[in-house]
């Protein structure tokens, strides 16, 4: 198992992904349900080295992507010092991998790497087997609430309540 950088050569790959992760999320009747994300925010998270891989024999078994802020989730906490994972998505040929932990594993060196002091992810609406997934992987779950501003956000976020999930490193 390997974790790096996704390039722009893995673009239709990580969106495919996404496309496997939604229509499991439609199969599963999740109360909300990713949106199509928009290339250009992809191609620019890429550009930054904010999106990852992990690779298994050189297939690609899971994506994420990551940020130093997160201001319009996290409001006043996002003056912590803290890295963002979002949109965790695994290839259906490795699910049951439990590559979250993997990504956690990884996350918190990462976030020690950077001087920062959380891992902080969120998912949104009352799913309560993610929230389970999250918690076993060692976040602590803030609880959920109502978003004052997802004008930037995709679009989901317009939705549902954000349930917030942070673990501290530092």
């Amino acid at each position: 198992m390997n974790i790096t950088n996704s390039t722009i050569r893995d673009l239709e790959t990580i969106f495919e992904l996404y496309a496997i992760a939604t229509a499991y999320q439609k199969a599963k009747n999740t109360v909300v349900v990713w949106p199509e994300f928009d290339r250009d925010m992809v191609i620019g998270e890429i550009q930054d080295n904010h999106q990852w891989k992990l690779l298994i024999e050189g297939d690609v078994a899971c994506v994420w992507a990551t940020t130093f802020s997160d201001a319009q989730i996290w409001e006043e906490k996002n003056k912590d010092a803290a890295v963002y994972i979002h949109r965790i998505a695994t290839n259906p040929k490795y699910r049951g991998h439990n590559f979250v932990k993997s990504v956690v594993t990884w996350a918190k060196e990462y976030a020690k790497q950077h001087d920062k002091r959380f891992v902080r992810l969120d998912t949104l609406g009352d799913n309560q087997k993610l929230i389970a997934h999250y918690t076993n992987a060692g976040f602590d779950f803030l609880g959920m609430q109502d978003l004052k501003d997802t004008s930037s956000l995709p679009d989901h976020y317009k939705t549902a309540p954000v349930c917030l999930f942070e673990l501290e490193v530092l």
